[in-house]
């Protein structure tokens, strides 16, 4: 049985933490954090304010890392050097030479790294990247894509709000929507943005061209308390595909309606289509876990999709 440890309870460990605990082949068996209540409402696992205590002491199989951006490459080239294979929080880095570096360290110590880019496994975006390529609905003529919210409240040390170390709206949001079509659709040949940036506020929207296709995708963090929606709509030859309010819906250009549900919903659908029934942060977890168990390369993410994904968004 896999032995895995956590560092940082906070936001995003909601999503990983009963995922974690929900498999029957791998044990939880340590949380850290600077901060001990953080951990206080999970007293079945062992709890470290010291992550190199951590590490020495419980020789994980697999450390999940769940910290702010900027702590990500240190804390993943400690465990690495130390054999450790390392599932890491989006994004990576928020520099290129960082994103290789990690892989590299990788590979020198003969384990696996993954950063957790969500949407690859979300069931609606893989939907969407396999009609894409099986040209079911004809050549794909263009698409938008939304992820649109409330800037943050206060998180530890106001990190977030910092832009050296979390990059703001296209390094936290954006970065879902761009990493899927660098992932499903390839580098774009040309990327045009527009930012409406304060203090307060952030509201981003790009352009990716390719060969005869666009997308736009915007991503924004209001002053208002806006909440938060994310959704794509993409025009193929015969159909429009949109993911809006949750609901998958195909709009076929002979005039059927088809409503996308997941093959568990129980809703008497009798559409073409049904979604597999899956929750994506334990979907990637229980992927790289695979590899791992497995010995298998992680190719769904991969480090030149990575480092692709962060040259965009520096140049934004």
């Amino acid at each position: 049985m896999l032995k895995i440890a956590l560092v940082g309870v906070g936001g995003i460990s909601g999503a990983h933490i009963p995922a974690w605990l929900a498999m029957g082949d791998v044990e939880l068996a340590a949380l850290c954090d600077i901060r001990p209540q953080q951990m206080e409402k999970y007293p079945n696992i062992r709890h470290y304010t010291d992550f190199d205590q951590m590490l020495e002491q419980e020789k994980p199989d697999i450390l999940d890392i769940c910290l702010p951006t900027f702590l990500h490459v240190e804390f993943a080239l400690k465990a690495l050097k130390r054999g450790i294979h390392v599932l890491c929080e989006k994004p990576l880095s928020l520099h290129e030479e960082e994103v290789a570096q990690v892989y590299d360290a990788a590979a020198q110590n003969n384990v696996k790294v993954m950063a957790a880019q969500v949407i690859r496994f979300w069931p609606e975006y893989v939907f969407l990247k396999d009609l894409c390529h099986s040209g079911h609905y004809g050549r794909l003529l263009s698409g938008s894509m939304s992820r649109l919210g409330a800037i943050p409240g206060k998180t530890w040390d106001n990190w977030m709000h910092d832009e050296k170390r979390s990059g703001l709206v296209p390094y936290d949001l954006h970065i879902h929507d761009l990493d899927f079509l660098v992932y499903a659709l390839g580098t774009p040949k040309k990327a045009t943005s527009y930012r409406a940036k304060r203090p307060d506020q952030d509201y981003l929207s790009v352009v990716y061209e390719y060969e005869d296709f666009f997308i736009t995708a915007d991503a924004s963090w209001f002053a208002s308390p806006y909440p938060f929606r994310m959704s794509f709509r993409f025009q193929f030859e015969e159909a429009i595909v949109a993911y809006e309010d949750e609901a998958l819906t195909i709009y076929e250009r002979n005039g059927k309606t088809q409503n996308v549900f997941s093959a568990t919903s129980g809703c008497g659908n009798e559409a073409e289509y049904t979604l597999p029934k899956g929750n994506a942060f334990a979907d990637e977890i229980r992927y790289f876990v695979d590899c791992v168990k497995q010995n298998k390369p992680v190719e769904q993410v991969t480090a030149d999709s990575l480092e692709t994904v962060i040259r965009l968004l520096s140049a934004i």
